[in-house]
């Protein structure tokens, strides 16, 4: 590699052109950098690309027949999943309005032609860097065992780290940004501040509001909570309300006559619930009941 180009690990870089010359040019050059290169002489077959391996960058050629390349990147970017891939344009137009366009399209940088193919590399180089520097400090926040979301204002997702875009899959099916049920359940959690979804393999997912990012988005925190083993122990057991009164007070510790008292019944009439709570629960003592549900119950927070 040039030792001028700032470092970067070698990547998979898809090009996008319909003139043969460039592509032999491009691919021969990357090849020699150690890049992969995937090749693509239109928007369709570019977007064939995607679908079977997400690159590190793309070079893009912006006028090429049918779509052209600034409607592809727009296409791109609109994918939370792939909108993190650096788009670099290759145009002979090197007008004002094209470059702009370029860029508000969600292009990152621009070469013109004919291209110089040490000046394409160096641009290259840094923004594949860079975009994995990005993309290792997103996958970061996964690490404490939580998910981030960023939500626009319109309710779709506009990012997701790879943990929160698993769980959304497992817990809502594996929808886009713009589909109702991703958009609904997520809404709902940042009006409310909280929500949950049930997920398949039991437990829940939880969407946490976090407040405003930048653009106006909301930021959400999501987690997994699984039941213990004690909660779906208790879930089996089937308790009717009356028991489940009944158990919650013996493991206050109250007595017989206490939670008869209480609850205003007979004693013998407490005598009974337990009886079918203990055989309920599978356990022959009020200290192994009441154990379940101490164990079943979030840990206390310490006192300030």
């Amino acid at each position: 590699m040039n030792p001028e180009t700032p470092s970067a690990l070698p990547g998979v870089v898809l090009v996008v052109d319909d003139a043969p010359e460039t592509l032999g040019l491009l691919c021969d050059a990357l090849s020699q950098e150690g890049y992969t290169v995937l090749v693509a002489r239109s928007a369709a077959e570019a977007w064939q690309r995607f679908e079977m391996a997400v690159p590190d960058a793309v070079l893009l050629d912006c006028v090429m027949p049918g779509e052209d390349g600034f409607a592809l990147c727009r296409r791109i970017k609109a994918e939370p999943s792939w909108a993190h891939v650096p788009v670099i344009f290759m145009t002979g137009l090197s007008e004002t309005e094209q470059i702009v366009q370029g860029f508000a399209s969600g292009g990152v940088d621009y070469v013109v032609k004919p291209l110089k193919v040490p000046e394409v590399l160096a641009r290259l180089a840094t923004h594949v860097h860079n975009a994995q520097v990005g993309r290792l400090a997103r996958e970061a926040v996964d690490v404490v065992g939580m998910g981030i979301v960023l939500v626009d204002r319109q309710g779709r997702v506009a990012w997701r780290s790879p943990q929160a875009a698993r769980w959304l899959a497992e817990a809502l099916g594996p929808a886009g940004s713009a589909d109702a049920v991703w958009r609904d359940w997520l809404s709902e959690a940042v009006a409310q501040g909280s929500s949950a979804r049930p997920m398949p393999g039991g437990g829940e997912l939880q969407a946490q509001y976090l407040g405003r990012a930048g653009l106006g988005e909301a930021m959400l925190a999501l987690r997994t909570v699984t039941e213990t083993s004690t909660q779906q122990r208790l879930r089996d057991a089937a308790l009717t309300p009356r028991e489940t009164e009944v158990l919650a007070w013996l493991a206050k510790g109250k007595t017989n006559r206490d939670i008869a008292d209480i609850l205003g019944m007979s004693p013998r009439t407490v005598n009974k619930h337990l009886e079918h709570i203990f055989e309920k629960l599978g356990v022959e003592t009020r200290a192994a009941a009441a154990a379940i549900v101490s164990s079943s119950l979030p840990p206390t927070p310490p006192h300030a």
